[in-house]
């Protein structure tokens, strides 16, 4: 998928999951922690937990549902893939810096809320995914009130943007190492 095509993806997500209630990248965060939490149907319990209040005869449900499982293939090929090809679901380069601080906030939020979720240990974790973690946490203290448009808080979303990526990879090949054998 082309980058363009990723952040075209997350409005389009984005719109499905406004009644549900997480943004897209939220969504997209649980997803994450739910595949490295490594349960063998992390995609149906993600559905399932999104769509909980939902009716499955309803046409936008239904669709909401199609764009769910293609996301999570498209991001169970990246996070698992040799190629290191693992990007989070988060607003477009050309969106405002707020609108993309906003999105890693709730990428971060969403990610620790699927470990909950999945039940896992994170004080059984490695020390560097064990600290990974908690910089996720650290992510969604982050005071996004007053973020000033200005080059060096650009430079530091782009460098945190990348963290939450690479940390993200690390976890699941920790937690999943027979599927992340290809790195």
């Amino acid at each position: 998928m082309q980058e363009s095509d990723f952040y075209i993806y997350y409005h389009e997500l984005g719109k499905h999951l406004a009644v549900l209630g997480p943004s897209a990248a939220e969504a997209h965060g649980i997803l994450c922690a739910l595949l490295c939490a490594g349960g063998p149907r992390a995609e149906e319990s993600w559905i399932a937990e999104l769509l909980a209040d939902t009716d499955d005869v309803d046409l936008p449900t239904q669709v909401c549902r199609r764009s769910l499982r293609d996301l999570a293939a498209r991001t169970r090929a990246g996070i698992a893939g040799p190629d290191m090809g693992f990007t989070p679901l988060l607003p477009g380069d050309s969106a405002p810096l707020a609108e993309r601080a906003v999105g890693l906030y709730d990428w971060s939020r969403g990610f620790l809320y699927g470990l909950g979720l999945a039940g896992v240990d994170v004080n059984r974790f490695s020390e560097p995914a064990r600290e990974a973690c908690n910089d996720f946490a650290a992510i969604t203290h982050l005071d996004l009130e007053d973020l000033d448009d200005c080059e060096e808080n650009e430079q530091a979303l782009t460098e945190l943007t990348e963290f939450v990526r690479v940390a993200a990879m690390l976890v699941y090949e920790e937690q999943c190492p027979a599927a992340g054998t290809g790195r």
